[in-house]
C-alpha cells in the first residue's frame, strides 16, 4: 500500500461507503460537484458531536455554494442512523467499516491517550474539488472554529468554480 500523504493537488482516493438513511456515498457520484469529506474518531462523543452539529448547523450555506458534506468514520451504520436522529443530522454519515477509505486518506493513524497507544481516527477534513482532486487539507482538527474555515474555503472555492 503506498504511505505517501495525500497532498492538495492530488486526486482524491475512490471510495463507495453505507451511509446513513440507506444512503451510498460513491466519489464517482459525486464527480463534477464538490464537497467536504470530514473523518471523526467516534459517533456520540462529545468532540464528534460538536463538530457534526456544527457543520449541520451551517449545511444549508454549504449547499447554497452547491458543496456537499459527508462524515466518515468506522462506526457500524445503525450507529450512525442513531447519531444522526439524536441529533437531526440531516447530511450523510458514512460507515468506512472496513477501514480502507480511512487507510487511504491517511487518518488511520496511532494515537496515544494516558500514555496508552492504539489505532485509531485522525479527526481531518477533506474539501474535494468537483475536479475530484484535493482543494484543502485540515489534519489533527481542533473543533472550535473548524466549521468556519471550512465553509471560507469552501465558499472561496466554490466561487472559483
Amino acid at each position: 500500500m503506498d504511505t505517501t500523504p495525500l497532498k492538495v493537488g492530488d486526486q482524491a482516493p475512490a471510495f463507495s461507503m453505507q451511509a446513513s438513511g440507506g444512503q451510498t456515498v460513491d466519489l464517482a457520484a459525486l464527480k463534477g460537484k464538490p464537497f467536504v469529506l470530514y473523518f471523526y474518531p467516534k459517533a456520540d462523543t462529545p468532540g464528534c458531536t460538536k463538530e457534526a452539529c456544527g457543520f449541520n448547523e451551517t449545511l444549508h450555506a454549504f449547499e447554497k455554494a452547491g458543496i456537499a458534506v459527508i462524515g466518515v468514520s468506522r462506526d457500524p451504520v445503525k450507529k450512525l442512523d442513531a447519531f444522526a436522529a439524536k441529533y437531526g443530522l440531516t447530511f450523510p454519515l458514512a460507515s468506512d467499516a472496513d477501514g480502507s477509505v480511512t487507510e487511504a486518506y491517511g487518518v488511520w493513524v496511532e494515537k496515544t491517550l494516558y500514555g496508552k497507544t492504539s489505532m485509531g481516527i485522525e479527526r481531518a477534513t477533506f474539501l474535494i474539488g468537483a475536479d475530484g482532486r484535493i482543494a484543502q487539507i485540515w489534519r489533527k482538527v481542533k473543533v472550535d472554529g473548524h466549521v468556519e474555515a471550512v465553509m471560507h474555503e469552501a465558499q472561496a472555492l466554490a466561487g472559483a468554480a
